[in-house]
């Protein structure tokens, strides 16, 4: 009975012609390829960890590996989410902050090329970039410069702009700034939208946990988090314990568990996905970004959690071959055309 009622909200939704936005970092992804562990030593930064650093550091990591093979992408967490919607063809807007220089610029472009709906706030100075190490087991860790992002303000949020929208999806790294998310997650729910949240990093939960949880208490309908993520907000010892804690906050629970798959718990019912296929993964930046947007797309499509999630893990299977957040033009034809037969079955 439950999962019939889970298929009914979802198809309400798409009824009501379900639209996301979402709101996060405005990032200009720089990906360096590593020969290994050593420039984490070096750094002192926890492999697979998001790091929030200064413009003199990211000047200085920018120098350590200019001799690289470097790669530059639009990024950004709820971003990437919105741009794969958009691949889907699926609506999807985005809020963020950026700067007015060549970043912003190459960000804005790339976006709106995308047809992704930006609702961006501007002001002067540099636009946020996010130095992207990715280590030869195929994890990256970040060095983040928010630039420009850091400075987006609850006040500067329309109310206008989510009126356009049923759905708003929330990156949890802007934990850092409480009155943004938590401004932002209280307009959303007094205009009726549904809350949704990506945990973003464990160490992220682990540096603001009890924020965290009354933010997820008080207005987040459905949660997304990988493993690490759960543990560290759940405080548990297990991923059994972690999701039971955590759907004692939130109608909708997702827990991701890598090659493991993922689980899914709504109500008392709980549903575990495999992934889509095995792969040795050559970089997992988006991995969890792109899992969200199948899992909205299933959502837009008034599938079930079960065909959502499935679409998570097709999205993430294929974002985890290249390095960087974008794929190719046939490569979203095969997904696409992938994607109708998970509905279709």
């Amino acid at each position: 009975m439950v999962f019939f009622q889970i298929c009914n909200i979802f198809a309400e939704n798409f009824e009501k012609k379900m639209k996301i936005l979402g709101i996060g970092n405005a990032l200009v992804d720089i990906l360096a390829k590593l020969p290994n562990d050593e420039l984490l030593k070096e750094l002192n930064v926890e492999k697979g960890s998001m790091n929030l650093i200064e413009e003199k550091m990211r000047n200085d990591l920018l120098e350590k590996i200019e001799i690289m093979d470097l790669k530059m992408t639009t990024g950004g967490s709820v971003s990437n989410t919105a741009l794969a919607l958009r691949q889907l063809e699926a609506p999807s807007g985005f809020i963020g902050k950026v700067g007015n220089d060549e970043y912003g610029k190459f960000y804005i472009n790339e976006l709106t090329e995308d047809g992704v709906d930006l609702h961006l706030i501007y002001e002067s100075g540099f636009s946020g970039t996010a130095i992207a190490m990715i280590t030869p087991d195929g994890e990256r860790t970040f060095c983040t410069y928010l630039g420009a992002a850091a400075g987006m303000q609850a006040s500067e949020i329309q109310k206008s702009v989510l009126e356009q929208y049923t759905h708003f999806y929330v990156e949890g790294y802007l934990v850092q700034n409480h009155d943004l998310i938590e401004g932002a997650m209280k307009m959303a729910k007094s205009l009726g939208l549904t809350i949704m949240l990506d945990l973003a990093s464990f160490n992220v939960v682990a540096s603001d946990r009890a924020f965290i949880r009354e933010l997820v208490e008080k207005y987040v309908d459905i949660l997304f988090a990988n493993e690490e993520e759960a543990l560290v907000f759940s405080g548990k010892t297990s991923t059994g314990e972690a999701i039971d804690d955590i759907a004692r906050y939130v109608k909708t629970t997702i827990l991701k568990e890598g090659d493991k798959g993922s689980w899914i718990k709504y109500n008392e019912e709980l549903i575990h996905i495999p992934i889509y296929k095995k792969v040795k993964p050559i970089d997992t930046t988006a991995a969890g970004d792109y899992y969200a947007a199948g899992f909205f797309y299933g959502m837009v499509h008034g599938a079930g959690l079960e065909k959502c999630a499935r679409l998570g893990s097709l999205l993430s299977y294929y974002i985890i071959q290249v390095i960087g957040t974008k794929l190719s033009p046939e490569t979203w034809e095969k997904i696409r055309e992938k994607a109708k037969e998970i509905l279709n079955s």
